[in-house]
């Protein structure tokens, strides 16, 4: 196995020799219990460093570019709310400078200490990488060991060019929540950098001691000369420039849930989870005025557990793309539904219509053949495309939101949430698993992490609670009105906007 550097040491393996200059300001620790204070004590001990990215400016042969940067070493290079803030302070700086950006990787996704406000970060830092490559700027990814998560299903698989370290574990789910899942181990090789080569999902596997050449060619090649130039001036800095964003605390104290609240969160986990729970086939029967199916990529794909129709709700029509929780009970969302649901967005903005997703899913597809089949990638590409649309949009959270499946679909302008739906980085078993080492702690974990609506609401990943009459499964037309009129409120010309 070879040896696998830390941040800094990658830093000074790569760039030249003195030309580092740290963009990171200290991370403030007040507000958070002590327990988790301790734990981040004694990261920033063990690894050298005080968060889980490291960001700078340096140049590479003699090319000026922006790192962003994976320490393993600190909490398993989880993306914690104060390292998701550092990357997109670096990322948005290195637009504004004109800076091609290269990102190391090596994490295992989303802190599951700060559970749901942790991972919906993710969409912030893809939709910086969007914007900054939409300003025509390289942005190249050098996946290392491990990277898997909600970073690799979003910033880590949005790059122009992606390499891997050699032996790299590299994968959209760590094979520890796999096994305690599923109770099978992951298949030996499927998640291994030379296997995603085999597979077209990375382009190549370089070492280390080269990936300084090879990074120095791309950008020689990307920018037309031998050395960087500074002839272009820097583009304007977006309107609430979050550069200082990483030296803000972001911790709010928050008391231990109290076992009402666990029971509250397990029960709303449980309805949603119900084999009689009404979906979108109940909402559209119900309450849509028309539908209209389309089918497929239309590039030789179909998956059943995503849904694509022109729809009507009260005389407002959209594009509608929902999880289809029938057939995923059966059959997981692969990457065809994704890239499904990317064909939706696609012709929503060709025909100037509303986009509606609907969000209901246990999680997407876990199996090698999806591994393999770019889902990771896929989810990154479905945020990506959704935080820069150029058509208004509605995202309802109908019931479960687990994991990437549920993220992919989540940035629109408006998002509502029926007030029983629940987000969440993984199935509360999972985060479990990862916590205490089993799943008996799945209804404490879920509580911790803020996963309800109407937690949701409180920290402003959603902007409206419906509330419902009665249980879903108890009056299903009642529940589709409600949630059919609160879409067609939405869809609006009055409605507010983000």
């Amino acid at each position: 196995m070879p040896e696998r550097l830390g941040a800094h040491a990658l830093v000074e393996t790569v760039v030249d020799p003195g030309s580092f200059e740290s963009w990171d300001a200290p991370v403030p620790l007040e507000g958070i219990c002590e327990e988790y204070r301790e734990a981040l004590r004694a990261a920033a001990e063990r690894s050298g460093c005080d968060e889980s990215v490291i960001t700078g400016r340096a140049s590479i042969g003699g090319h000026d570019v922006a790192l962003v940067v994976s320490e393993f070493g600190f909490l398993g290079g989880s993306i914690g709310r104060a390292a998701a803030g550092r990357v997109v302070a670096a990322v948005r700086r290195a637009t504004a400078e004109r800076l091609p950006v290269i990102a190391a990787t090596a994490s295992g996704g989303t802190r599951m200490q700060e559970g749901t406000p942790a991972f919906v970060t993710m969409v912030d830092i893809s939709a910086a990488v969007t914007e900054h490559k939409a300003a025509g700027l390289p942005y190249l990814v050098y996946l290392r060991h491990p990277s898997t998560g909600g970073v690799f299903a979003s910033w880590g698989s949005l790059g122009h060019m992606t390499i891997a370290e050699p032996g790299a574990l590299i994968g959209f789910l760590g094979p520890v929540v796999y096994e305690t899942l599923t109770g099978t181990p992951f298949p030996d090789g499927v998640q291994l950098a030379e296997n995603l080569v085999a597979n077209g999902i990375v382009d190549a596997v370089v070492p280390t001691g080269e990936l300084a050449s090879v990074a120095a060619r791309a950008l020689t090649v990307l920018s037309g000369s031998s050395a960087s130039s500074d002839e272009t001036a820097p583009a304007p800095r977006a309107k609430g420039d979050p550069l200082a964003a990483a030296s803000i605390s972001p911790f709010a104290s928050r008391p231990e849930p109290t076992t009402e609240e666990v029971r509250r969160t397990w029960s709303a986990i449980t309805a949603t989870r119900r084999a009689d729970r009404p979906g979108i086939r109940e909402l559209l029967r119900h309450a849509a005025d028309d539908v209209i199916p389309l089918n497929g990529t239309g590039h030789g794909e179909a998956d059943a557990g995503v849904m694509l129709a022109l729809a009507s709700f009260g005389g407002r029509a959209c594009v509608l793309v929902g999880q289809d929780r029938r057939y995923q009970a059966a059959a997981s969302m692969g990457p065809a539904g994704l890239r499904e649901a990317r064909r939706g967005m696609r012709v929503a903005e060709e025909l100037s219509l509303p986009l509606v997703t609907v969000i209901d899913t246990p999680g997407a597809d876990l199996s090698p053949r999806a591994e393999e089949g770019a889902l990771a990638g896929e989810i990154a590409r479905c945020i990506a495309r959704m935080t820069s649309l150029r058509t208004s949009s509605v995202s309802v959270l109908l019931g479960e939101g687990t994991g990437g499946g549920a993220l992919a679909l989540l940035p629109a302008d408006r998002v509502v949430a029926v007030s029983d739906a629940w987000l969440s980085p993984l199935p509360p078993e999972g985060a479990s698993a990862i916590l205490f080492g089993d799943t008996e702690q799945a209804a404490l974990v879920a509580a911790r992490q803020r996963v309800l609506a109407e937690h949701l609401l409180a920290d402003g990943v959603v902007d409206r609670v419906i509330q419902t009459r009665r249980a879903a499964h108890e009056d299903v037309a009642g529940f589709a009105g409600d949630v059919a009129a609160a879409i067609a409120d939405e869809l609006s010309p009055a409605a507010p906007v983000g």
